[in-house]
């Protein structure tokens, strides 16, 4: 398929239409030093082997191979000259670069993270694109509790907080894989299931506390369900808090089952290693929808392998890109080139041994790339 290298400077008219369905703010002033800059590329919080560098990863790789070019210098350089480039430009024109080369021509952001990170409408600016903003369920509910209400009155302040949260997003989010896990009830709490829950929770609660009470998770699992907006996942891997078994999406199950009814579509991110599953739950349920978020950056030169595992099963119109790029700008590029040239080269395979036609290929490209995204949330613009 003819993807474009988002690394050059032509019009993005002739680039794919690339929605990245779940990606977060950058750092406003960007890593002091190679340690700090390694640790945002590794979802561990331990050094790395004796010897080595974070660099010394597919995602390391990745970085050197698409995003040298992209600050002027050629590609796979080593990383001491990467990073001395990097500081010679600064952090907002590194950041405008990069993001720019990523060829998005939406993005959907997540602003549930801590820390100096650019906004929805810094990110626009900076990459040329539009960006709308994705609603972590579980800030919200610990944003209402630092408010100090009791008991009985967190439930129903939790679904006021959420329904006045939908009018400005496109989609929720939730964390439920790391504060509890996936194996939940199905079934949306009773009122007395939940007041007896908040009251455990706000008595033992410090503020800012984290969430982590299955029964309240459950309350804004369903709360979301009722807006009619769609509702991502965390699914597969992640950073050392989570439990890997507990993210797998088939323990999703009866809970993908008991909210079919309500017409709420689920988006799974990420998935991996779990991603045939996903492809499954996506194949047979009408309402659940995929992505490959950052597995895509963290497999790199495997890319292609995982791509072609998801779409074994995944329809066409269910799998959809995001970057799922946190902290550097590198990660919306290398997301990107990874996506772009990974489904490039495999569907290219496929119409060279005549297993798909070429038309049938440039159409499932376009819909993965951005199409589904668009009919999913209703987007606009672009």
């Amino acid at each position: 398929m003819d993807f474009r290298d988002p690394t050059d400077r032509t019009d993005r008219a002739d680039r794919p239409d690339l929605v990245d369905q779940h990606c977060h703010g950058v750092l406003r002033e960007g890593p002091v030093d190679t340690a700090h800059f390694g640790s945002l590329l590794t979802e561990s919080d331990a050094p790395p082997a004796p010897g080595t560098s974070h660099f010394d990863s597919q995602l390391g790789f990745a970085v050197r191979r698409w995003c040298a070019p992209a600050l002027d210098l050629p590609a796979n350089c080593p990383p001491d000259v990467y990073l001395a480039r990097r500081r010679e430009l600064g952090t907002p024109e590194v950041t405008r670069r990069l993001l720019r080369a990523a060829g998005l021509a939406t993005l959907l952001v997540d602003t549930g993270l801590p820390g100096d990170l650019l906004v929805p409408a810094e990110l626009a600016d900076a990459a040329g694109a539009p960006a709308h903003e994705i609603v972590r369920l579980e800030t919200v509910a610990e944003s209402v509790a630092d408010q100090g209400p009791d008991a009985a009155a967190l439930p129903g302040r939790l679904t006021e907080a959420i329904a006045e949260a939908a009018r400005g997003a496109v989609a929720f989010k939730s964390v439920v894989a790391y504060r509890h896990g996936l194996a939940l009830e199905p079934d949306p709490p009773s009122a007395a299931e939940a007041r007896a829950a908040a009251g455990r929770w706000l008595a033992e609660r410090e503020r800012g506390g984290r969430l982590t009470d299955p029964v309240l998770l459950r309350c804004l699992l369903w709360s979301a369900a009722g807006t009619g907006l769609p509702l991502q996942l965390h699914t597969g891997f992640g950073d050392s808090d989570l439990r890997l078994p507990d993210a797998d999406p088939l323990l999703l199950t009866d809970l993908v089952r008991a909210l079919q009814p309500t017409g709420c579509r689920l988006v799974l991110l990420h998935c991996y290693p779990y991603h045939r599953g996903a492809g499954y739950l996506a194949a047979v349920y009408p309402h659940v929808y995929a992505d490959l978020g950052l597995t895509l950056g963290h497999t790199g030169a495997r890319a292609r392998a995982v791509l072609a595992e998801a779409l074994e099963l995944t329809p066409f119109g269910k799998l959809l890109f995001s970057t799922d790029a946190y902290g550097l700008p590198e990660l919306y590029l290398v997301g990107s080139r990874t996506f772009t040239s990974g489904l490039g080269e495999l569907l290219d395979t496929w119409v060279k041994e005549r297993s798909w036609a070429p038309a049938d290929a440039a159409r499932v490209a376009a819909l993965i790339g951005g199409g589904n995204a668009r009919r999913l949330y209703g987007l606009v613009d672009g």
